[in-house]
């Protein structure tokens, strides 16, 4: 499936912020994160644009032309991090103050976070609810998998569902260790992609 796609920038910061939002709005972590519907909907927006925030200061982010559905990569860099990830402490100071759940979600899964190679980390891919299940989000993820596979990179994320996990598996991720459940929620998976070869 071809799909015309193109680097956001800050220009597109409102957009790609809104699609987040919308996309995960029911996702299982941001519903443990946020439990209280009305409340997330305040706030939830704001959390997500943390993500967004890192990876076009610090990253990519690959969106389609018809603003339906967006990727953020970061790339990482194979040792232990020099200094404290802060980007917890940001979610829930920019987020929900008094929400210990949007600082503890980044922290567990930093935790688990390997270190031992250089990667390409997806944190987050959205795509419209009126959209899913189109193949937008693989079609986005290949030419990014492709090139991983040229340069001999591997890449990882944590899927935040098992609908996801199952996309993930599809493109050649694999579990990597046990999943990582939320205290009192939902799963998250740990994937890992070698970079095919041949």
């Amino acid at each position: 499936m071809g799909v015309a796609t193109r680097t956001a920038g800050a220009a597109d910061r409102d957009q790609v912020a809104a699609l987040l939002d919308t996309a995960f709005h029911d996702d299982p972590v941001s519903g443990w994160v946020f439990p209280e519907e009305e409340h997330r909907r305040a706030v939830h927006g704001l959390f997500m644009g943390c993500f967004l925030d890192a990876a076009l200061a610090g990253g990519r982010v690959d969106l389609l032309e018809d603003g339906s559905a967006a990727a953020l990569w970061l790339s990482v860099p194979a040792g232990e991090p020099e200094e404290e990830d802060d980007m917890p402490a940001l979610m829930r100071r920019t987020a929900d103050p008094d929400n210990e759940r949007a600082e503890l979600v980044g922290r567990l899964t930093g935790a688990i976070h390997p270190t031992e190679r250089a990667h390409a980390y997806l944190l987050l891919i959205a795509v419209a609810p009126d959209r899913q299940g189109e193949g937008l989000g693989a079609a986005l993820l290949m030419p990014v998998l492709e090139q991983c596979d040229r340069d001999g990179l591997p890449a990882y994320l944590e899927a935040s569902s098992a609908r996801s996990r199952e996309l993930y598996l599809r493109l050649g991720f694999a579990d990597r260790g046990e999943p990582l459940r939320l205290p009192d929620g939902p799963l998250m998976w740990p994937m890992w992609r070698e970079p095919a070869t041949g």
